[in-house]
């Protein structure tokens, strides 16, 4: 190679394609992390489902986005082999040097296509398990065994990391093999910008503004919804003068969601209220004096770190992913999954204490600035980038 084409070579960006299940979760998630790259030399290319807005926030700030049929919800052949198909055209016309696959499908289809097509590095996001291996009944086991050979082929690609939020899925796959050790790094969530998430003292509470006790996610029942409004329910029947509010949006696309008509009747009950999807988290949690979100498992739930950054209580359950944020009696309450009355108890207790809240709302806020900045979690997703493409190389 002569010397004006080495220098050639190296002066050429880096092209990384992010590849995700949802254009929403790039610019929740992944949006400080793209800018940094683009800040450190890299051409970077969003690829997700259409869904409009979202799409078009992602090419407002620079990046070309590229629309991919992925139907979260889809779980017929068809539709993944047009996924599939769709993610080996992009890959070989963008031709990236790195490829960042973000949720099982993007890791799954994308990781495959990356082997096939010898893309240079290949980096593994794991941001929680999904139905794949949360859900217990006949069809998920029948698809884990369809799909196991599929995901551990995708997952050994020869430059590669794949990234995991907590230890507990890390030791799931390495237990079954998905993935070399070697090859294996945690990074624990995404992040909460200190600055936007600032610690506000809770409302005051009087006779005509009672608290204020939130959940805050998607409605399905894989974050706990259905045990959160159990609790409601028991904690009112109880006396509790709170507020129960949904603060999240409608996801038909997940096996476990929720119909619109169910929330309706529960507002109707008088049970909680829904403020809907929020734009303004840190103003939502600046009304709340508790945060509540019983998960059945979850990778590391961003919702939880911005909570905690605000300075609020938290009870949420013992699983992988929630305990990591939250520890028992400091700055929140364990309680066991898919158990409501235990969820009632918790949050009782929170209610009933206000030293309690503040002193757990402060200990939140320490623990969200020593361990989950958003310039920590951009520092080390870099981190693995330079590990895999260092500086330099062709």
């Amino acid at each position: 190679m002569s010397r004006n084409t080495r220098a050639t070579i190296e002066l050429m960006p880096r092209r990384l394609l992010y590849l995700l299940n949802e254009a929403l979760f790039f610019t929740t998630h992944r949006m400080p992390v793209a800018l940094a790259a683009r800040a450190a030399g890299f051409d970077v290319h969003v690829a997700a489902p259409d869904d409009g807005d979202k799409a078009r926030e992602i090419e407002a700030a620079g990046f070309p986005f590229h629309p991919i049929p992925l139907d979260r919800g889809a779980r017929g052949p068809l539709g993944e082999i047009r996924l599939l198909v769709a993610i080996a055209c992009l890959i070989a016309k963008l031709r990236p040097d790195m490829v960042h696959h973000v949720s099982m499908k993007p890791v799954l289809w994308g990781g495959l296509v990356s082997r096939l097509f010898r893309v240079p590095a290949a980096v593994f996001a794991i941001t929680g398990l999904g139905y794949l291996f949360v859900r217990e009944d006949a069809a998920a086991r029948v698809q884990q065994k369809l799909l196991m050979p599929a995901l551990r082929l995708a997952l050994h690609h020869t430059n590669s990391r794949t990234i995991f939020q907590n230890p507990d899925d890390r030791r799931l796959f390495a237990g079954k093999d998905l993935v070399e050790a070697a090859r294996c790094v945690t990074i624990r969530g995404c992040g909460v910008d200190l600055e936007r998430f600032r610690a506000t003292p809770e409302p005051e509470i009087k006779a005509d503004a009672p608290p204020i006790v939130m959940f805050p996610a998607r409605l399905i029942g894989d974050k706990g919804i259905d045990e959160f409004v159990g609790a409601a329910r028991q904690s009112r029947a109880a006396g509790l003068a709170a507020r129960f509010v949904l603060v999240g949006r409608l996801d038909p696309a997940n096996p476990t969601a929720i119909a619109e008509d169910r929330v309706r009747q529960w507002t109707g009950e008088g049970l909680v209220e829904w403020w809907g999807y929020s734009t303004d988290m840190p103003g939502a949690f600046a009304r709340a004096h508790v945060v509540v979100m019983p998960s059945y498992r979850e990778g590391l739930p961003l919702a939880l770190i911005e909570a905690a950054a605000c300075a609020r209580p938290i009870v949420t359950t013992d699983v992988a992913g929630c305990r990591e944020v939250v520890r028992h009696g400091v700055n929140g309450l364990l309680v066991p999954v898919r158990d409501a009355a235990a969820t009632a108890s918790a949050i009782r207790r929170l209610v009933a204490d206000g030293g309690l809240r503040r002193r757990m709302g402060s200990a939140g806020r320490t623990i969200a600035e020593a361990e989950f900045s958003v310039a920590k979690f951009v520092a080390d997703s870099l981190g693995v980038y330079r590990a895999l493409l260092p500086a330099g190389a062709p």
